[in-house]
């Protein structure tokens, strides 16, 4: 028995280096796999209390097309950190002020009201569809942005609420004759809200598949611009983050988001996991995202990638630095391979936040 035991040690040794080598392996492969370690909005609350983009591990940055400038641009290269355009895509604030051609219309033939602080517009007005493209090839051709990142990707509502605002649209003349003719039928004559009723009693699911492809052709004519003009240009997509099942389906009835269409036209989707803002608990922000990665058939490696945004914004409450550390974390869970919080200030102005940001992007 005594001539087995170096047989036994050596078998032992070999046994822990295999152990560790496939712990570091993990480990090296769990790091590679963080492709974004990113903050959104604009870096100047940072820069401003002496910090620099990569001490912190930030490696990303997602601020507003209209926020962008040369000064961002050099120092972002300074410090090799990648910048991303978020562009409000169906915001209509300040435009159907001065258009009321495209504002969105509800079931009782009114016009919408603001749902929370947000304005949406009439996603068919092909008004507003050309200013938006004038605005996206503006900011195509004046920076070379990393990626363009569609936000406001629904027709009139809010979602960012613990009760979110669902309003039935839109039933503009635009709509109800696009919807007409690309489904070939024929609506009853009679007022904006008789026609609504009829539509809603008689033919809501085509209804509803025809407001799910204009927000799909929206999507696909910006990721047809880009491709024209910057075919190496990520496109993104910040978008509701609910299940198939929540407020009745309301993502896809009322929000106008199918998955299963919009899955191959995104290199990338963000879902906005706002936990507080939706009145959920911060470990909710991990199960949202394995759920997604698992719906959408996400791999890490392969595209579409995910890239949760996160809160640390302290709205309607006071987000601590631990719960802030929950979500960040939450957010890199199952298939994702990179995240980002809401907002840069937030963690600017909370020095546990930036500690939060350090021990997870750095260790």
């Amino acid at each position: 028995m005594l001539r087995l035991q170096p047989i036994i040690l050596l078998q032992n040794f070999a046994l822990i280096f295999l152990i560790l080598f496939q712990l570091c392996s993990c480990s090296q492969e769990s790091e590679e796999h963080i492709e974004i370690k990113g903050i959104y909005g604009h870096p100047n609350p940072l820069w401003e209390k002496g910090y620099s983009l990569q001490e912190l591990g930030i490696n990303a940055v997602f601020v507003h097309g209209a926020s962008i400038d040369s000064a961002l641009m050099e120092r972002a290269k300074k410090e090799g950190i990648k910048v991303y355009a978020e562009f409000p895509t169906l915001n209509g604030k300040n435009y159907v002020e001065k258009h009321p051609e495209a504002w969105a219309i509800n079931e009782q033939g009114e016009r919408v009201e603001a749902a929370s602080w947000f304005m949406g517009v009439c996603p068919s007005d092909p008004g507003f569809r050309e200013y938006r493209l004038g605005q996206l090839d503006k900011l195509l051709n004046s920076y070379d942005i990393e990626g363009i990142w569609m936000d406001y990707v629904h027709w009139h509502a809010q979602f960012e609420e613990p009760e979110p605002i669902l309003h039935e649209t839109c039933f503009c003349n635009s709509c109800l004759s696009s919807f007409a003719e690309d489904k070939n039928i024929k609506i009853p004559e009679g007022t904006t809200k008789d026609k609504a009723q009829w539509i809603l009693q008689n033919k809501d699911t085509e209804w509803r598949d025809w407001r799910c492809h204009v927000i799909y052709d929206w999507s696909v004519l910006i990721r047809n611009r880009i491709n024209e003009q910057k075919p190496e240009t990520l496109l993104g997509l910040f978008h509701c983050p609910w299940n198939d099942e929540e407020f009745e389906g309301a993502r896809r009835r009322i929000l106008g988001l199918d998955y299963d269409l919009l899955h191959d036209v995104f290199d990338v989707f963000s879902p906005m996991v706002y936990h507080a803002r939706m009145g959920r608990e911060p470990i909710w922000v991990e199960e949202n995202i394995r759920w997604f990665c698992e719906r959408m058939n996400i791999k890490r490696g392969e595209t579409p990638k995910v890239w949760p945004i996160v809160q640390a914004y302290n709205n309607p409450y006071i987000v601590s630095a631990a719960e802030f550390e929950t979500v960040l974390k939450g957010g890199l869970a199952a298939e994702s391979s990179g995240v980002m919080m809401f907002t840069t200030r937030a963690i600017a102005d909370d020095k546990k936040k930036i500690e939060a940001v350090k021990k997870v992007y750095l260790e």
